[in-house]
């Protein structure tokens, strides 16, 4: 059974890298010399933020605010600049702004210093996995007391043209703020619904046996509640590799399929626009994106939609009041 608390989703915010610029979307000073992946995320949590409103981040102290990224190819072009300054001239040459984001841990987390998220800051890295991987692995900090308000969310830049896998390269972030229901409704706000990430591994030697496939797969979702077999909408993107086509064949017949790309950040995408068309649903039901990696990582978000504010919640309030 799971620990986690029962979290809302009060803020959403995302950003498409087509025709972003950080000047609109930041403000013209402090924010030139930042890697783009960073200026993306920044501007997504910027973005829930005022979603979720000023009194969210208000009501928390700082150091119960924390943070988790996801990111698979955030610092590929950065680094891959970084690489032939050194071949071709000298360590002495790089920016000494950019340096620092030699490491993976910083181009999540200015949102951090902006922020005051003194409480926790992580950053997950792998392909199509990573942003669920931030959702679930923050949920359980704030389980374990260590928060009680979290940033989490996915940022991609797009991989140098040379790379592997550059023809499918993603760019862009989302952001979600989370807070526990009872806070929420203690304020009077508002929320788009709850979200809830499960990963395990299919040994892509294993992904031949579609029995394996769909017991694991089965097994995650009865975490969350639901099952293979309890109807629930699905929407995959998964690859062609023999991990997700054993996914897609797990998961049957009425699923919405979706190319996945390079990153992490397609899966988190389908949840903000599943929590944003759930919040004007005459039918709030709940629905799972499900993700996976060539390498074997799986994962599944459960978005349910409703909060304190939902036509369900007031109804449930409406029949306790005539008790």
């Amino acid at each position: 059974m799971s620990a986690d608390r029962d979290l809302v989703v009060t803020g959403v915010g995302v950003v498409d890298a087509e025709g972003f610029d950080y000047r609109t979307a930041l403000g013209r000073r402090g924010y030139k010399y930042l890697p783009t992946a960073t200026q993306y995320f920044l501007a997504a949590a910027k973005r829930a933020l005022e979603s979720a409103g000023q009194d969210s981040l208000e009501a928390v102290d700082p150091e119960l605010r924390g943070a988790a990224v996801g990111t698979n190819s955030a610092a590929e072009a950065l680094h891959d600049r970084m690489d032939r300054t050194v071949l071709q001239t000298s360590a002495a040459d790089l920016s000494p702004a950019l340096a620092p984001y030699f490491s993976i841990n910083l181009f999540g987390s200015r949102p951090a210093t902006e922020y005051a998220l003194k409480g926790f800051n992580i950053t997950l890295v792998g392909p199509r996995v990573a942003g669920f991987d931030a959702l679930r692995t923050g949920q359980r900090c704030v389980a374990l007391g260590r928060a009680d308000w979290l940033l989490a969310g996915a940022t991609e830049e797009a991989l140098p043209p040379t790379a592997p896998g550059a023809a499918a390269s993603e760019a862009g972030a989302v952001a979600l703020v989370l807070e526990p229901a009872a806070a929420v409704a203690a304020r009077g706000g508002t929320a788009y619904g709850r979200v809830a990430a499960r990963s395990f591994f299919l040994p892509p030697r294993a992904a031949h046996d579609p029995a394996l496939a769909r017991e694991l797969l089965d097994s995650a979702l009865k975490e969350l509640g639901h099952g293979l077999d309890t109807g629930l909408a699905a929407t995959a993107v998964l690859d062609d590799s023999p991990v997700g086509r054993a996914v897609a064949t797990a998961l049957g017949d009425g699923t919405t399929h979706v190319p996945a790309r390079a990153g992490c950040l397609e899966p988190v995408l389908r949840v903000a626009a599943a929590l944003r068309a759930g919040g004007e649903a005459a039918e709030r039901r709940p629905s799972a994106v499900v993700t996976a990696a060539a390498e074997g990582n799986v994962a599944v978000c459960l978005v349910t939609p409703g909060g304190p504010d939902t036509e369900r919640d007031t109804d449930h309030k409406m029949r306790r009041a005539e008790r």
